[in-house]
């Protein structure tokens, strides 16, 4: 996708000087702030900190930061020892495993001379195989969008809800649920996108950042705005992305996805969810039940970033001092309430039959 014109990946190796650059995203909307990421301690902060967030950028991340290590110390030892540090920084997000596991199986075989470069390749091929990804999850969704814009008066617009960024910024390019919406767009199909907030992080500031950067008419409204838009027949769809979803459906996604999925439900508005297949964790049924749940800090909840009158980007406290945060970043919605997962072999229930027809050979590994 581009920022002013210009086309950016989200991160993007640089040959020259043999290092992971990234776009931090602690300073978006408000700055484009480019970071190099150069040590395992530093792709380990990068992820903490959420200088790089969503979980197939997490996972294009932790790839990159496995070439890292093995630059550095191609052994069995350091392997391990990367795996469990990169591991460790996230414990929701699937894809932070899926990588992981992928390069320590592929590079475990190999002779320690030909890991480095063996290492980096596999973080490339990640990196591309998530956009072409992304790209097919569009091509899907799309589908529907054209179909709600077909029932429509000709020149209104087809009118989506979306939580959280589960665009380009959170992917290496294109984003989840955001891509459909981009083709829809690019086709020439009226489009309003209804922007989530998206509280602690204000991570709804980042998909209003992308649209806007693309040309998609959208509005950001509080969290819980949402419902009430519904009850009015204001929104036609609801897409959201995933970091985790379950053999039988169950979503889990950032906090508040789950009460968007029952507002939809109770107005009647179709809930989708764009996933890519390394978000499915095949080893989980119950998401509710079984899914750890990060806790982050108490600080996103008290206090809030943005630009101040004067320009400059601050930081300021919005409780009484002394009142604490609680902070699950994410929560899980079960699949009854999910209309359909869009994902980059087509659209299918959320149900153990509709994922298992679609990747058969996913669910035979667990079967």
């Amino acid at each position: 996708m581009k920022i002013e014109g210009q086309h950016y990946r989200s991160l993007w190796w640089n040959a020259g000087e043999a290092v992971l650059e990234i776009i931090d995203q602690r300073w978006l909307p408000h700055d484009l702030r480019i970071q190099p990421v150069r040590t395992l301690a530093d792709f380990s902060d990068a992820i903490v900190e959420m200088r790089v967030r969503g979980a197939p950028l997490i996972g294009a991340t932790a790839a990159y930061g496995m070439a890292r290590a093995m630059a550095d110390d191609p052994s069995d030892a350091s392997m391990d020892t990367a795996r469990d540090v990169l591991n460790r920084t996230r414990p929701t997000a699937i894809n932070l495993r899926w990588a992981l596991d992928r390069c320590r199986t592929a590079l475990r075989p190999l002779p320690e001379a030909n890991r480095a470069a063996a290492s980096l390749a596999l973080a490339h091929a990640i990196a591309d195989e998530d956009v072409e990804i992304n790209r097919r999850i569009g091509e899907h969704g799309l589908t529907l969008i054209r179909e709600i814009a077909a029932r429509k008066p000709a020149g209104e617009p087809v009118r989506l809800l979306t939580h959280c960024n589960a665009g380009w910024i959170a992917t290496v390019d294109w984003g989840t649920a955001t891509s459909p919406m981009y083709q829809a767009h690019d086709e020439g199909i009226p489009l309003h996108v209804w922007v989530d907030e998206t509280r602690p992080r204000n991570q709804g500031a980042l998909t209003a950042w992308e649209l806007g950067s693309h040309g998609v008419p959208h509005t950001y409204i509080t969290d819980n705005a949402g419902g009430h838009l519904m009850q009015h027949g204001l929104v036609d769809m609801v897409i959201t992305g995933t970091d985790r979803t379950t053999r039988r459906g169950d979503v889990c996604n950032k906090i508040g996805t789950y009460l968007k999925a029952l507002a939809a439900r109770d107005n009647g508005v179709p809930f989708y969810v764009a996933l890519p297949s390394p978000t499915i964790d095949w080893t989980v049924e119950n998401g509710v039940d079984e899914i750890p749940i990060e806790e982050r800090s108490a600080r996103e909840t008290t206090h809030i970033q943005g630009r101040g009158e004067g320009g400059g980007i601050a930081t300021v406290q919005v409780t009484p001092d002394g009142t604490p945060g609680g902070n699950p970043a994410f929560d899980v919605t079960p699949n009854r309430l999910v209309t359909g997962l869009i994902t980059e072999r087509g659209i299918c229930p959320a149900t153990p039959e509709g994922l298992a027809a679609l990747f058969p050979e996913m669910a035979r590994e667990v079967g």
